[in-house]
């Protein structure tokens, strides 16, 4: 990583880029958003940290723009063609989270640094309104479909999803578990079905 070129070129700098997000995203996952500096990725992708600063203005949006693209690369938006199938991969990929201790602690450190640093707060919010607009579009495909009510309350229902997400995930009052998403969605859905 360290001996590879970094000047000049379309491809060279693609790949910098990509060794700089990479690494990122391990940091926050290992040590926490706190424990992640320009410094610690700069060593560990090879990337100067002059380049890193001209690409991202803030340590915030570096490590949003990480964690966004690793995990949009782990849970990819599913299109079964039916909304609860839909759902059900979609809700099993985000609690399989819990498989992953360091994932789940650094979502865990994550939303606490939101409640904390405003400028930490912005780039988190932004994020988190990207992964709602993945579930908004699969029960907006829902409604187009017809298996949803044409009135149903999209936003309303993604929150209710993520919200019991972050509920379980932050309390850790019950088990979150990816065997939990088919019953998990059912009741979702139970509320917007359209009426046969």
């Amino acid at each position: 990583m360290g001996d590879k070129a970094r000047t000049g070129g379309r491809i060279r700098s693609d790949a910098a880029r990509a060794d700089v997000l990479r690494a990122s995203a391990e940091i926050l996952e290992e040590h926490g958003y706190r424990r992640m500096t320009v410094e610690s990725v700069a060593a560990r992708s090879g990337v100067a940290k002059s380049t890193i600063y001209r690409w991202w203005r803030s340590r915030a949006e570096l490590a949003m723009d990480a964690y966004a693209e690793a995990v949009a690369r782990r849970m990819p938006e599913p299109d079964t063609g039916a909304v609860a199938s839909d759902l059900v991969a979609f809700v099993t990929e985000l609690y399989r989270v819990t498989e992953f201790p360091v994932r789940a602690q650094a979502l865990r450190g994550m939303m606490a640094e939101a409640q904390l640093d405003p400028e930490f707060a912005r780039h988190f919010g932004e994020w988190i309104g990207t992964r709602r607009a993945v579930v908004v579009a699969m029960l907006a495909r829902g409604v187009e479909r017809g298996e949803l009510r044409a009135d149903a309350g999209l936003d309303l229902a993604a929150d209710q999803l993520f919200g019991v997400f972050w509920y379980r995930l932050l309390v850790d009052h019950r088990t979150l578990s990816p065997e939990q998403a088919a019953g998990d969605v059912a009741q979702l859905l139970s509320g917007v079905r359209a009426r046969g």
